[in-house]
């Protein structure tokens, strides 16, 4: 190894993961939002940034975008890390630093959102297979119960155990650290949840038609 070619590794061990906090800073949702709905997420519905909020005030299309845009703040800076410097230690600290920009976003006074759809994008390029079966009980479980909180709880809580079944060892802790700070950030709704007062999804879109019709 070239003194150059070490001096650059060494710059991107520094770097990326800063660039993943950076880019996990970034409100999605908030710009998505302002700009094409003309509102301020965190004044209404559950005043989250999220793909889930956005969906409820903006509507479908724009959760959507929310979602995509979010997932790409998790999934890029892992794939980069893969390829440039592939230890499982280093992935998952750029992978964390990502989660940590959406939770504890420096461009919203260190606020942020439930870091789910981040924390799906960080999985992506590293167990796409296992990824794919939580997400697969996920849908399942919002579509039966109407919560997306429990589904995306139902998704971390999942993950780890087939990262473990499938020997997926060196990113296990990831899976163990993502659990921890999704539960972390969802400790109101597991609050409601046990209260019987979480607002549902199905509930939500069915006030939204009603409102619609009496319009």
């Amino acid at each position: 190894m070239t003194p150059q070619s070490s001096s650059t590794q060494e710059l991107v061990l520094y770097a990326l993961p800063l660039a993943a906090y950076l880019l996990g800073s970034v409100p999605w949702g908030l710009v998505i939002a302002k700009t094409f709905c003309g509102l301020d997420p965190r004044l209404d519905g559950s005043r989250n940034t999220g793909a889930t909020n956005i969906a409820r005030l903006c509507g479908f299309g724009y959760g959507v975008g929310t979602l995509l845009c979010d997932l790409f703040k998790g999934a890029a800076p892992v794939w980069l890390a893969l390829h440039w410097h592939p230890a499982p230690v280093f992935v998952s600290l750029v992978g964390l630093a990502s989660i940590a920009g959406h939770s504890w976003s420096c461009f919203m006074k260190f606020r942020g959102g439930k870091a789910v759809a981040t924390s799906i994008g960080i999985f992506l390029p590293l167990a796409f297979a296992q990824l794919l079966a939580a997400a697969l009980l996920c849908i399942l479980v919002i579509w039966r119960s109407g919560y997306v909180s429990l589904g995306s709880l139902t998704l971390v809580t999942v993950l780890p155990v087939l990262l473990a079944v499938f020997g997926l060892w060196q990113w296990l802790p990831l899976g163990l650290c993502v659990f921890a700070l999704v539960v972390f950030r969802h400790a109101e709704n597991i609050r409601r949840l046990r209260a019987g007062t979480e607002k549902s999804w199905l509930k939500s879109r069915q006030d939204r038609r009603d409102r619609q019709d009496t319009q």
